[in-house]
């Protein structure tokens, strides 16, 4: 007899359908001839409290600190515990000859099945093997039994596991307790309460941390203001605008006059210089015409969907991922709890199943119309050696994308779901259309060695653009040169932008230009822009660096804070416990008074916990874990030799 443990009910009986089990409950579980199949709900085993290992820990004491047990005790929970029991009478049956850990296929997934039969002692006569699939389909499940490795092989992801659990739990016990005996009266004090508990943890506040220097950021900002010129010249054929940017050979070049390369400090100054431009000549000096290609975006990761829900929907990262799981579970997409935003050589090559699945089965119009202009304009389907196939970019598994199966679970889907599954289909089928093709001119304009720039950029070909709808900005754009300072370019109608474009590219070199006007505009700095909860997921993805050119992302991505399945929780978290609050309409994120007095106590008392960095290299070590780079018990010795030293320092200082 073999049996089979998920982590879900739902995912039980997914599986119990393809293997035709009767899934008629029979207790908690199905049963065959051949097989029995079960689930967790979740978490069924967690670690113990302090005081399950001496009743005078219960107590928040000096002397008891730190602590750190030589062997660490782990419990049922209570309110599952009829399912446990359950799960280890089937573990433990004499007629079970296999055993299949059929777990949500990622770290987590293995520490909650691993609990589980650490607590259960299976029958040790039967064989434990690892399921680890990317999606609910028939024949992923089937491959996945089929193919279903000795639990041996996974080993290290399951140290990796232990140890994050236990690194998150000895900083929180340990550091929560030692904050709150030597800060908490403070605190309390300062909030107006009786007594306040200081709640720390090795991602929580770091990203509580991120979240409270950027509000501070913010609250101290100075606004400067400056002042620009644009200069409106014409030929027969139309007027436009450029502005004034310092050169080599301008009067101003290096003038402590400026306040950057394209603004002046004074408001008068400014003026007298379009004054001493009065009727002098203005020719064309540089011409520069291109085109340019631009590719479709790669394919969605967990936090890259996160960050457009809230954007595009308005909701939170965890509602996101509940959103996706669904999905996965309803065998619409692919596994979701991922960091890689590419498919592997060996998905690629099957890639066409899930086109023809969508083409045949999906009944939706607007995804029918990109697939039939696929078919049509006869789009290479064939993904080998472009950006979007990278096996050394995969970790545990490839990007979200639609299997091609599931549509008779669709109906029954609400709005949200649909709307967020279509984002995954639409960006899966952006990466077989063309690039986008734009023609895009430079030029330079000058006036006795004063020089005026501008940019102008239109749509030709639009390409994968059709799939991912852009806004009408990426059509055609002219954009008056100031590199350094994106956020200050003029806004412009889209007709002022296609006449200006029109008349720039009947422009030649050493042209003789008329000079309209120049004109004065202010300008003034900005702030930063607070975290919304979807940035803030990829600031996190990114070790705290808030990156918004996505190409730029993908390049320097490493090491981040927490993982894919674990930071729209922490976010979550943060809010339950109101040390963050969140927008409910605009989903931007605030430190509440509560959190910044929390920081004030960590960045005083122990400021490195606030580093991105850190934190990001605690996550890397893990993953080191996980790859067998490095051995569970050097990450251990690591982590308590962190916890002794800082604990040496912060009680010297009481």
């Amino acid at each position: 007899m073999k049996l089979l443990i998920t982590e879900k009910p739902s995912v039980a009986r997914e599986f119990a359908k393809v293997l035709k089990v009767n899934t008629q409950n029979r207790g908690n579980y199905f049963e065959s001839n051949d097989w029995i199949i079960t689930w967790c709900v979740g978490h069924l085993v967690t670690m113990s409290y302090p005081e399950k290992y001496d009743e005078k820990l219960k107590q928040w004491r000096l002397d008891t600190l730190p602590f750190m047990p030589k062997e660490y005790k782990y419990e049922v929970i209570e309110k599952v515990k009829n399912q446990f029991d359950i799960v280890q009478k089937l573990l433990q049956r004499e007629d079970i000859t296999e055993i299949y850990n059929a777990g949500d296929s990622g770290r987590e997934g293995e520490y909650i099945q691993r609990l589980v039969f650490m607590m259960a002692k299976p029958n040790p006569n039967a064989k434990i093997k690892r399921v680890w699939i990317d999606s609910q389909t028939e024949e992923e499940i089937l491959r996945g039994i089929k193919e279903a490795k000795d639990e041996k092989e996974y080993d290290s992801i399951s140290d990796s596991a232990y140890l994050r659990a236990k690194e998150d739990y000895l900083i929180g016990i340990n550091f929560s307790r030692l904050l709150s005996i030597i800060y908490g009266r403070r605190l309390a004090k300062t909030l107006g309460q009786d007594y306040f508990a200081i709640s720390v943890g090795r991602v929580m506040t770091c990203v509580l941390g991120m979240i409270v220097s950027r509000e501070r950021e913010i609250r101290n900002f100075v606004k400067t203001k400056y002042y620009k010129i644009l200069g409106t010249f014409a030929n027969e054929k139309g007027n436009f605008k450029l502005e004034w940017k310092v050169n080599e050979k301008s009067t101003f070049y290096q003038s402590p006059l400026l306040y950057n390369e394209s603004g002046f400090k004074k408001e008068e100054v400014a003026k007298n210089f379009i004054t001493s431009l009065a009727g002098k000549k203005a020719v064309v000096t540089e011409l520069k015409k291109s085109k340019q290609k631009e590719n479709a975006p790669l394919l969605f990761n967990l936090a890259e969907i996160q960050n457009e829900c809230t954007k595009k929907f308005k909701i939170k990262p965890d509602e996101t991922l509940d959103i996706i799981q669904n999905l996965y579970e309803k065998k619409l997409v692919t596994y979701p709890r991922t960091d890689a935003r590419v498919l592997s050589t060996a998905v690629a090559k099957e890639i066409g199943k899930n086109l023809n699945g969508l083409a045949k089965n999906f009944q939706d119009e607007e995804i029918q119309g990109f697939i039939q202009k696929m078919i049509q304009e006869k789009y290479s389907t064939n993904l080998i050696k472009t950006k979007y196939v990278n096996d050394s970019k995969i970790t545990d598994h490839y990007a979200i994308i639609p299997t091609g199966q599931g549509f008779e679970n669709y109906a029954g889907l609400n709005d949200l779901h649909k709307q967020v599954y279509k984002l995954i289909v639409r960006r899966f089928l952006a990466i077989f259309y063309p690039p986008a093709e734009y023609n895009k001119v430079n030029v330079t304009v000058n006036i006795e060695n004063e020089t005026f720039l501008g940019t102008g950029k239109v749509c030709i070909k639009r390409g994968f653009l059709d799939v991912l709808k852009p806004e009408k900005k990426h059509e055609a754009k002219s954009n008056l040169v100031n590199p350094e300072n994106q956020e200050e370019k003029e806004s412009k109608n889209s007709e002022e932008e296609s006449n200006n474009l029109e008349v720039l590219n009947t422009l030649k070199k050493n042209e003789t230009l008329q000079v309209e006007n120049f004109e004065l505009t202010d300008s003034e700095t900005s702030p930063p822009s607070r975290y919304n909860s979807g940035n803030l997921v990829l600031a996190m993805e990114n070790a705290g660096k808030l990156i918004e050119e996505e190409e730029l992302r993908e390049q320097i991505k490493g090491a981040g804070i927490g993982t894919s399945a674990t930071r729209g929780e922490i976010i979550k978290k943060l809010e339950k416990i109101s040390y963050i609050q969140i927008n409910a309409k605009t989903q931007i994120v605030t430190p509440t008074q509560k959190g910044e007095a929390i920081y004030d106590v960590v960045n005083q008392a122990m400021p490195d916990m606030l580093n991105p960095k850190l934190t990001a290299s605690w996550e890397k070590g893990l993953d080191m874990v996980a790859k067998k780079e490095i051995e569970p018990e050097i990450f251990m010795e690591k982590l308590e030799k962190y916890i002794n030293s800082k604990f040496d320092k912060l009680v010297v200082k009481m």
